[in-house]
């Protein structure tokens, strides 16, 4: 059940920590995928995920869900197998710093997917927030063109857009699955069915990491696992408006992490772009209808 916390500052200081886990996560994820080849990276550690999930799933003595919602969660995990991969190959090229400013254009996208799937109006101020979110990714691009790009950069920011793209329509679904099923149950049957489906292209694909790589890869599955959790309880208890802009602070924890773990630069361009996108999601998040989703690609 959901319970406002009595003092806002505990709900705003998890989620901030919820942020900073995924965060962190998305650096180690680089580095495996960097080691392992992002297929391998992206099998290993749902693969360790799953096996964390099902240990809380048995502990919280969850049942079988009904068909309908499992048929749900299929698809879901589907979506995200795809916009993972896509997301963590184009992070292979592209600052951290970078990717997730670029990542934060998903619910913008997401307004449009509302009014075609859930039959949502598209207000003036929807329009203005867009024309924001899309003046920030130009801008960060731009950034990128005037300076180290080449062809691998250009296909990583592709990659990352598109994964965007497919987030805001999971966006979507998450707002459908929230409502029938609790965190656990979701990171289970996420991580299920996304190790099922890239076990599809294992004897092709797979190589089993050395034993050198296994505590990044144990740790990268347990952050993404603790970060669910920790959003999960801090939504819980505190308004979405409260804590919209820890979304936001996404950006500084990957401009720090990136800049420790691979020397990564933080450009104007970056910084001015991103700044953008950001006026677009506060706008956006003004309108009157409902409730904000998580800005970040924190489902992945």
């Amino acid at each position: 059940m959901s319970q406002t916390h009595p003092n806002p500052l505990v709900p705003f200081s998890v989620a901030c920590l919820g942020i900073g886990t995924y965060a962190l996560m998305d650096v180690l994820m680089k580095s495996l995928s960097i080691q392992l080849g992002v297929y391998n990276a992206m099998l290993w550690r749902t693969s360790a995920g799953l096996l964390i999930a099902f240990v809380l799933f048995m502990w919280k003595r969850g049942t079988w869900p009904a068909l309908s919602v499992l048929r749900l969660h299929v698809w879901r995990g589907a979506v995200t197998s795809v916009m993972a991969f896509l997301f963590f190959w184009g992070l292979v090229y592209v600052p951290v710093a970078e990717a997730i400013g670029l990542s934060f254009i998903a619910p913008l996208i997401a307004l449009y997917l509302a009014a075609v799937l859930l039959k949502e109006k598209i207000s003036e101020t929807a329009v203005l927030a867009s024309l924001f979110g899309l003046s920030g990714a130009v801008v960060i691009v731009f950034g990128k063109l005037g300076g180290e790009y080449d062809d691998n950069v250009g296909l990583g920011i592709a990659a990352i857009l598109l994964s965007a793209l497919i987030y805001a329509y999971n966006l979507i679904l998450q707002r459908q699955q929230a409502v029938i099923a609790g965190p656990v149950e979701i990171a289970f049957f996420q991580n299920a069915t996304v190790v099922s489906i890239y076990a599809l292209f294992a004897p092709f694909w797979a190589v089993v990491p050395s034993v050198d790589v296994m505590p990044e890869l144990l740790t990268a599955s347990a952050l993404g696992i603790a970060s669910l959790m920790l959003l999960s309880w801090a939504y819980a208890r505190a308004q979405a408006r409260i804590l919209i802009p820890v979304e936001y602070t996404a950006f500084l924890w990957a401009a720090w992490m990136g800049w420790l773990a691979f020397d990564e630069q933080v450009t104007g361009w970056t910084l001015v772009g991103t700044g953008l996108i950001v006026v677009g999601c506060l706008v956006a998040a003004r309108q009157k209808s409902g409730p904000v989703e998580h800005i970040e690609t924190t489902a992945i």
